[in-house]
């Protein structure tokens, strides 16, 4: 599997925001967005194909518990079941981060991590109409996956983080929620400000936080750019 980067951070959002963590980075995503933060695994997906032995090698090195599977879309990938039974089986906390559209083949009913991180994408998320190879009608009928969603829930604990740009965003998600039949109280659901500078996030975050508060949802600050910017191995 292409690997775009592996290295030691804090995770700098959800639950388990500033936890010593490694990240393994897949490149290769079936969505394209029109602010994703890691262009290098979507848009022009670089990297090294990697074994999984040599990946649990490479994350064994640092001595750290927390591991966090990222991408790009990890779960495009047949390997990545393996490699996140393989990292639980040697005694670490495994988290997949994925947008919740696609399972792979080998998924099937067996634990395969202890926290699901899915970040579903909203309409507002799609790139423009003329963007090459047809990309906005594909991410339109790719990004949202509700069975998907359901068999991610149902697999172990799980957080959902939507990326909200506009109070529009927020209705798409309030609506989106009510066919999944997810409530408030059923996980940790959280609202995550769109944006790549820390005066982006304030101010997306000065309304956000209000709406919040009124529907119940939390907030998920992206402490990883208030920490480091927005830079990569971070």
């Amino acid at each position: 599997m292409r690997i775009a980067e592996i290295y030691q951070s804090l995770q700098g959002e959800g639950l388990l925001a500033g936890t010593p963590s490694v990240f393994v980075r897949t490149s290769g995503c079936n969505l394209r967005c029109r602010w994703c933060d890691t262009p290098f695994t979507s848009w022009e997906p670089t990297g090294d194909v990697m074994s999984v032995a040599d990946i649990v090698a490479a994350v064994e090195s640092f001595d750290r518990r927390h591991v966090v599977v990222t991408g790009g879309e990890p779960l495009l990938f047949a390997e990545t079941v393996a490699l996140c039974r393989d990292l639980r089986g040697s005694g670490h906390h495994l988290t997949i981060e994925t947008a919740g559209t696609v399972l792979p083949e080998s998924w099937g009913d067996a634990l395969v991590a202890d926290l699901i991180s899915i970040s579903p994408k909203l309409a507002s998320s799609g790139p423009p109409a003329d963007t090459v190879a047809g990309w906005a009608d594909r991410h339109a009928v790719v990004r949202r996956c509700d069975d998907v969603l359901t068999a991610l829930m149902r697999a172990t604990a799980w957080q959902m983080k939507f990326v909200i740009d506009t109070p529009e965003d927020l209705a798409e998600v309030t609506a989106w929620l009510a066919d999944l039949g997810v409530g408030t109280a059923d996980g940790a659901i959280f609202m995550m400000p769109q944006g790549v500078t820390e005066t982006d996030l304030v101010r997306t975050t000065a309304w956000l936080a209000v709406d919040c508060r009124r529907l119940g949802y939390r907030v998920a600050h992206r402490h990883h750019i208030e920490w480091f910017g927005h830079t990569r191995a971070t």
